[in-house]
């Protein structure tokens, strides 16, 4: 590897570590903007998007740059395509954040109902699968990324639970339908967060192996 190539992959790496930062910002304050219903948190995570999508560019345009001045082979190769994807799961972990915050909002404006559901389950479990599958890239630990794969079928089942729970809780409390149809949307959205978070840890697998995991659930289910 050429020192120049090695300056951009290394600036590359701290890029992707502040948009990491950001959004795993971001999701955990969409998340304790449902659970305290806070408005102004809520707000802060919308308006916190715009440096997300920026970051986000300016990294893809950096790969694309690398790939096209350097020509890189073998694990460097496999470097820059798997930061791409990753980058690109960041950015849309980001929207779902937002997606999550703007139900918030409506939310801290409602009554609170007295169904109950284990949203800050569900939310803990996606938010510790974002975290290792971060963590696993930062590391390079591919045994830390299987453990995200791994969790991904949990974090189904929860969501599944929670759309039983929103259907009891529509037939009980018909009054709070609209409150009770955005839980589950945040369910919906939490359960597409850490399909994008396994996506990462699978990227990390093939950065580190050369080995391409997805759709294969038994690797990590035996």
């Amino acid at each position: 590897m050429t020192t120049h190539l090695r300056n951009e992959i290394e600036n590359l790496k701290k890029k992707l570590l502040s948009i990491s930062i950001l959004v795993e910002e971001s999701l955990r304050d969409a998340v304790v903007s449902i659970t305290k219903r806070d408005k102004a948190l809520a707000a802060e995570v919308i308006k916190k998007d715009e440096d997300i999508d920026e970051m986000e560019v300016y990294i893809e345009e950096e790969c694309l740059k690398i790939l096209a001045l350097y020509q890189p082979v073998a694990i460097d190769l496999r470097f820059i395509v798997a930061i791409l994807k990753i980058n690109n799961d960041l950015e849309r972990i980001g929207d779902l954040a937002v997606n999550i915050a703007e139900r918030g909002l409506f939310l801290a404006g409602q009554s609170k109902l007295s169904v109950l559901f284990d949203f800050p389950g569900m939310a803990e479990k996606v938010q510790i699968m974002l975290r290792k599958s971060l963590d696993s890239l930062v590391t390079l630990d591919a045994a830390l990324a299987r453990e995200v794969c791994a969790a991904d079928d949990e974090v189904d089942e929860m969501n599944h639970q929670m759309y039983d729970q929103v259907k009891d809780g529509i037939r009980s409390q018909p009054e709070g339908i609209d409150s009770l149809i955005h839980i589950l949307g945040v369910s919906r959205h939490l359960e597409r967060i850490a399909d994008l978070a396994t996506n990462i840890a699978e990227d990390v697998i093939y950065m580190e192996e050369g080995k391409i995991v997805r759709h294969r659930t038994e690797e990590f289910n035996s």
